[in-house]
């Protein structure tokens, strides 16, 4: 039996697994590093366990001292959970979205979580970073983490998850895959790789389509604590200090439903419950793998535990309200009642004219188009929480035969509320139900969480074959907006 002082010395020493079933259809070994064995359930812990004996040596945190972190979740629940042990004082600034479960965590280790407006620009005084640096300074004996820029973060694991890798395959890891959050893992871990090996490692990035660090547009995604998402009104972007990006290779880009379709197969096929970005990085491990031979090894990181996800990832009526699953047979669904597969929906930028509504795609009678959050770039899909509304363009085109110069007018002045939303995969009841007491009479369609097409109330009503009861879904009988991951100063922590 191993003795430890205490519940400290267990951080880290995290097995390294085989995956042997998801994998079993590529060449190269693909190995998971299982971080969820760590004792608040995350990789987290050793960069919060780094930084706080960094901050106790420097005497940036004295005895009787309150440690104070801006978070999504893990690293405020380590932090929490190392200020218990040590006597301190804990306080965390958590996005709006943060899941009831994690907040209730960090209750329970003690920690006072103050809740904040998530989606908000970097430079918004009540952005998750801002709102925690502003509490540190006012509350005497604190100490701000501040994960994003501490060099404590990446050192901990050049000192223990590097080397654990490399020690656990005898040197043979000739791939390393990990998603990019604040950085921290991927520069530390796979800085020490590369030095091990005299460069032969390579190091690559699991990172969300959308997410900004591997070329996206900066837009929000659905897996969390991973990428690097931008709001559209952030004045200067910038990349966190703890991370390094002249160590990543290259990156694989995946989806919210890839990820979350391999999150779900590790539960079932493996029996390891992980996190939604473990599911981003064992699947963009697979795409490695698949090009490699046997006398390579991978290595993927498992960041967390699915258990603070049960509500989100591992819930079928979640991802089918969300249009992430379509699995349902024998029972009609929101794909039935459309027939033909929607495009992903065209969206006008806030920014746009009402000229702009009467050209392109936007002249079909009728027709209801959304309008986004203005972005640059040209993301062919819109996800449904920066859509603020939206416009008919038949509605507008009158308006202009009538008042010409109208054409040129700001669009944002004729905007009409943005309807409720309905999964694909959605059950016709259930879709029809919540749907019951709106007005509006149309919704739109989501497809992985993104504007896809309409459809009425009346064709899912007719569907039923009867007008079924309204039930509990929210302000108007609207969907509860999801709780997207890749959000500024939410997603990396």
């Amino acid at each position: 039996m191993t003795l430890h002082e205490s519940l400290l010395d267990t951080v880290g020493n995290t097995p390294l697994v085989r995956l042997t079933r998801i994998a079993s259809g590529v060449p190269a070994p693909v190995y998971a590093k299982v971080e969820f064995f760590n004792p608040a359930s995350s990789v987290k812990d050793r960069a919060a366990l780094g930084m706080v004996l960094a901050a106790e040596k420097s005497g940036a945190l004295a005895p009787g001292g309150v440690i104070v972190e801006g978070t999504s979740g893990n690293t405020g629940m380590a932090l929490a959970m190392i200020a218990a042990q040590r006597g301190y004082g804990s306080i965390v600034v958590v996005p709006d979205r943060t899941s009831p479960e994690k907040i209730k965590t960090l209750r329970a280790y003690g920690a006072e979580v103050v809740v904040t407006t998530g989606a908000l620009p970097r430079e918004h005084p009540e952005h998750v970073r801002n709102v925690a640096a502003r509490l540190a300074e006012r509350t005497p004996g604190a100490w701000y983490a501040n994960q994003y820029d501490n060099p404590a973060n990446p050192e901990a694991h050049r000192t223990t998850t590097g080397p654990e890798i490399w020690a656990e395959t005898g040197g043979r890891v000739t791939h390393f895959v990990v998603g990019v959050g604040t950085g921290g893992t991927v520069t530390g871990t796979g800085g020490f790789l590369k030095e091990a090996s005299g460069g032969l490692v390579q190091v690559i990035g699991a990172d969300p389509l959308t997410s900004t660090y591997s070329g996206g547009d900066g837009s929000p995604y659905y897996v969390e604590s991973i990428g690097h998402y931008l709001h559209p009104q952030t004045a200067e972007d910038e990349y966190p200090e703890s991370y390094d990006p002249s160590v990543v290779d290259r990156f694989e880009r995946i989806g919210d439903r890839e990820s979350i379709t391999v999150v779900r197969r590790l539960a079932r096929e493996e029996g390891i419950l992980a996190g939604g970005s473990a599911g981003t990085a064992v699947a963009a491990a697979l795409r490695v793998a698949a090009t490699l031979t046997p006398d390579d090894l991978v290595v993927v990181l498992l960041p967390d535990s699915g258990r603070g996800y049960l509500s989100k990832y591992f819930d079928d009526e979640w991802l089918r309200r969300f249009g992430f699953l379509e699995d349902l047979t024998g029972r009609p669904t929101v794909a039935d009642v459309l027939g033909d597969r929607p495009v992903p929906r065209t969206a006008l930028p806030s920014t746009a004219t009402v000229a702009d509504a009467l050209g392109g795609d936007f002249t079909a009678a009728g027709a209801l188009v959304p309008v986004r959050l203005p972005r640059s770039g040209d993301n062919a899909t819109t996800d449904v929480s920066e859509v603020i509304g939206a416009v008919r363009p038949d509605a507008l085109r009158a308006l202009v035969a009538g008042d010409p110069p109208a054409s040129a007018a700001p669009l944002h002045g004729h905007l009409l509320p943005s309807p409720p939303a309905v999964g694909i995969g959605e059950p016709v009841d259930e879709a029809a139900a919540r749907l019951a007491e709106d007005a509006a009479g149309t919704a739109w369609v989501l497809i992985d969480g993104r504007v896809s097409g309409t459809v009425t109330h009346d064709a899912l009503r007719q569907a039923t074959g009867h007008v079924p009861a309204a039930r509990d879904a929210g302000p108007a009988g609207r969907a509860t907006p999801p709780d997207v991951g890749g959000r500024d100063g939410a997603a990396r922590s």
